[in-house]
């Protein structure tokens, strides 16, 4: 996507200037969670503003002040000032910058209260990257001629260009306001754009849509612009008004994908589930390239896994990779719904399919190396998440590889080695489980304070009976019995049942040579089973 170009008033300088470009949408991405794919299918692409080259002066430059009145009234222009205009505006269709700022700056100096030299100065200085320039004959030009729209255009522009979008915002509209009525359908159209590029940015949809909605005016056969406007609704939480929008697009090109996907998001966001997947089904039947069905086909698996028909959705996948073999984010996708019905053994196919197809996706990798994991094959979960690792995996990735890497170590009785890979994923993504495993490889190696700490980690963050357990045993084994007491006397007063609780409490106040209460503890725990404290009572 493109910046907003430099408008230009003048008939022979409209003729150089760049076509406006079109602020598209994002295309739908597949997602795991029907909850999150309104938000993807239909947010508009933020403009990507291409940087300037660092000026000698600071890049951010404060928005001008606008003067209230020009100082003098406008004089007439003489035959020879008529005619260095038309030399100054020929320099400056011809590239010849130099000459055209001089031959402009000159014409200020003998006419100041003209506005065409200071607009020719502004787009002349702005070619130049000379921003700071241009803002201030643009700003003269709103001052001179308020009633032209190429002033806060342009400023918006430059606004745009230094990262001030609120700024940039609020010109694009007094643009477009001054524009109205005036200016061709083309030129209008370019200011709306513009506008609609600041309105998706500030994630202003009610506005999006408003302009949207002129654009198609505009121009009521462009397809592409009434699609961006469903879009715009549906994020405004106007879904059922984007639907008439959404199926004329549909009317006029009944393949077009994100059109379906977005008309099946709106019912699934409307409460309408079993309608969003009659409306996949159907515009499966209309598109023909294989990639496009696999889309449909995953979309509906996610609308039936989040109504809790898991089987379906399983079927829907396998949909998809029929649809598009290449596809490794459906057969991805199968894994995962496989492993939610709890065909481990599909999944593991449907994972090794997946990795196949896109060796270097780590986290279609890992997805594998978790599920082996799972299956109890500790080695070759470990050998998936390494190579997981040498992809260069997002940090959210990164944390899970080493979280699986850890974890079949910590299995296989490689202590030290699972203490660096978790500890590694725990400073990425902390997470009660993570901290837990951490602690009992920390405790397999005698680091008892070690463990506790890391223990003392998970309950803050997920204070299980299991957790808890094992950080009074942690406790214990760092001789700090009155804290591994407190722990011990929380669990057995939620789990009175729990034999091993109460051997542990027995030994933490036996150290504390508490003999009575020791032996009650440890008496209660035997007559539940523990034959470690039938010993201890001997």
């Amino acid at each position: 996507m493109t910046q907003p170009t430099p408008l230009v008033l003048l008939s022979l300088l409209l003729a150089a200037a760049p076509a406006a470009s079109a602020q598209t949408l994002v295309e739908t991405s597949t997602a795991i969670s029907v909850q999150n794919t309104l938000t993807q299918t239909g947010t508009p692409a933020v403009p990507r503003v291409p940087s300037l080259p660092t000026p000698p002066t600071p890049a951010t430059v404060a928005s001008p002040t606008v003067p209230a009145a020009p100082v003098t009234p406008a004089i007439p222009f003489t035959p020879a000032q008529t005619a260095a205009l038309g030399q100054a505006q020929a320099a400056l269709r011809g590239g010849q910058l130099g000459q055209a700022r001089t031959l402009f700056e000159r014409l200020i100096a003998q006419n100041y209260a003209q506005p065409e030299p200071h607009f020719g100065l502004g787009l002349t200085l702005f070619a130049q990257n000379d921003l700071r320039g241009a803002a201030f004959e643009f700003t003269q030009l709103m001052a001179l001629a308020p009633d032209r729209y190429e002033g806060p255009y342009n400023l918006g522009v430059i606004a745009t260009r230094e990262g001030r979008y609120a700024e940039a915002l609020k010109f694009y509209g007094d643009a477009a306001a001054l524009a109205r009525g005036k200016a061709g359908a083309a030129t209008v159209r370019q200011v709306l754009e513009a506008l609609a590029a600041e309105q998706t940015r500030a994630g202003d949809f009610a506005g999006l849509s408003t302009t949207l909605a002129e654009v198609v005016a505009l121009d009521p056969n462009d397809v592409d612009t009434q699609f961006r406007l469903a879009q715009a609704r549906t994020l405004a939480g106007q879904g059922a008004l984007a639907l008439p929008g959404a199926y004329a697009v549909l009317q006029r090109q009944p393949a077009h994908l994100e059109a379906a996907l977005l008309v099946a998001d709106i019912y699934v966001v409307q409460g309408l589930p079993s309608r969003a997947v009659r409306e996949l089904d159907a515009a499966a039947a209309r598109v023909s390239g294989g990639e496009d069905r696999a889309r449909l086909f995953l979309r509906k698996a996610d609308v039936l896994a989040a109504s809790g028909n898991a089987r379906g959705a399983v079927l829907a996948a396998q949909e998809a990779t029929r649809a598009d073999g290449r596809n490794a984010s459906a057969f991805a996708r199968l894994a995962e719904l496989r492993v939610v019905r709890g065909d481990r053994s599909g999944a593991l196919a449907a994972y090794q399919s997946a990795v196949r197809l896109a060796p270097r996706q780590a986290g279609y990798r890992v997805g594998l190396a978790a599920l082996r994991l799972a299956l109890g094959q500790n080695a070759d979960a470990a050998r998936d998440a390494a190579e997981a690792l040498r992809l260069s995996p997002d940090p959210a990735t990164l944390a899970r590889a080493q979280f699986v890497r850890g974890l079949a170590a910590y299995r296989q009785g490689q202590y030290g080695p699972a203490r660096a890979a978790l500890r590694s994923s725990a400073m990425r993504a902390p997470s009660a489980e993570t901290y837990l495993w951490l602690g009992l490889s920390a405790y397999a190696q005698k680091d008892y304070a070690g463990a506790a700490t890391a223990l003392g980690e998970s309950v803050k963050l997920d204070p299980t009976p299991t957790a808890r357990q094992n950080l009074a045993s942690a406790l214990l084994a760092s001789a700090r019995y009155p804290e591994a007491e407190a722990v011990l006397r929380g669990l057995v007063t939620e789990q009175p049942k729990n034999n091993e609780a109460w051997y542990l409490l027995g030994l933490a106040q036996r150290a504390q040579t508490r003999e009575a209460e020791a032996r009650q503890s440890l008496k209660t725990a035997a007559n539940l089973g523990n034959a470690k404290a039938q010993g201890a009572l001997k």
